[in-house]
């Protein structure tokens, strides 16, 4: 089981809040976690995902609204709150070429944060993506998102983190973050850094449950394909994944990317060896390798596939966490 060597309290302190944020796209909750557990207070949340809000809810108390493209859901945000979080979809823009201008990104997703942006004024924003949002679109998405937000009067921080590298977490999840900071408002800007590499020092094992005995993860000789994974799956200290029709072994000693849809059956299957046979790794397993605490909960009444899909969407907290805290820094 995970090491508990940072406890992340995300429950939720009145007595000590320091600042306010929103939580856009937000899934389950990654950014709420380490935002609460620095004294944040959530004033607005929204997320579109059903069986994602069950769980939010779940875990916050606190039912997400829904479509943050409509207007009708936009007009709940509060006024005023210091820090936007927002992990939004990656989509092209509809754009000939590369123009500056707050219109370029209408019709994306990344258009409704920006909205969000230009009326609210927050102290902060923290965004996150995939790696590839960097080099979309021959970097032209990019190109697009960072002049619209310094356009907006934002000061504008990026960098490409990947979470055995930065966070004490083995699995191999390289995401691009980006900060920005309201020129007007925010004079310390200058301050801002993001985290700094660190030693890895745990290892898969110690996010594994090997007590798990559930006959629902194990492969038996009764499944198709089964005499591949038993001929390729050999070693008990890495997570393979099942590409659809083979086998790809992490020869990295981490976990791979854990994906939205591992959990389909078909691609991108985290699999171990364990003493008791070949499985396929817990949904509880996938938040341990995304560094949820260990008190945050599934609900019972979602399948399987959405918690894997939920846990392959999120974020890996500590990490989340160390940028939030260097945010809250410079801001206050």
């Amino acid at each position: 089981m995970p090491k508990k060597e940072k406890i992340i309290d995300f429950k939720v302190n009145l007595t000590e809040t320091k600042f306010t944020f929103i939580d856009l796209f937000a899934g389950i909750g990654g950014f709420r976690i380490a935002m609460q557990s620095l004294g944040g207070i959530c004033v607005f949340s929204s997320e579109i995902d059903e069986n994602a809000k069950k769980t939010y809810c779940l875990n916050f108390n606190d039912i997400p609204y829904g479509d943050i493209t409509k207007e009708e859901t936009k007009n709940l945000i509060p006024n005023h709150f210091d820090v936007l979080c927002a992990g939004f979809p990656c989509q092209a823009f509809s754009i000939a070429g590369y123009r500056k201008g707050f219109e370029d990104t209408r019709g994306t997703l990344f258009f409704d944060v920006a909205e969000v942006i230009q009326k609210h004024r927050p102290k902060a924003v923290f965004l996150e993506n995939v790696k590839n949002l960097y080099t979309h679109d021959n970097g032209n998405t990019f190109k697009v998102i960072k002049q619209t937000l310094e356009n907006l009067g934002y000061i504008v921080f990026y960098k490409i983190c990947n979470a055995m590298e930065y966070a004490n977490i083995p699995q191999n999840r390289e995401r691009i973050f980006i900060v920005c900071f309201d020129k007007n408002t925010v004079k310390n800007t200058d301050k801002f850094e993001f985290p700094t590499k660190q030693e890895l020092k745990t290892t898969i094992h110690d996010f594994i449950d090997y007590s798990i005995r559930d006959e629902k993860l194990f492969y038996t000789e009764k499944m198709l394909h089964y005499d591949v994974l038993k001929k390729d799956i050999t070693s008990k200290d890495t997570v393979y994944q099942w590409r659809r029709h083979y086998v790809r072994e992490n020869k990295s000693g981490v976990c791979p990317t854990l994906t939205a849809n591992m959990g389909t059956g078909g691609h991108n299957v985290p699999i171990i060896l364990t003493d008791n046979g070949i499985r396929k790794l817990s949904p509880r397993e996938c938040l341990n390798f995304q560094g949820f605490p260990q008190d945050y909960l599934f609900p019972d009444n979602i399948p399987n596939s959405a918690k894997y899909k939920q846990a392959g969407n999120s974020v890996v907290v500590p990490l989340i966490y160390e940028v939030c805290k260097n945010i809250i820094k410079t801001i206050f």
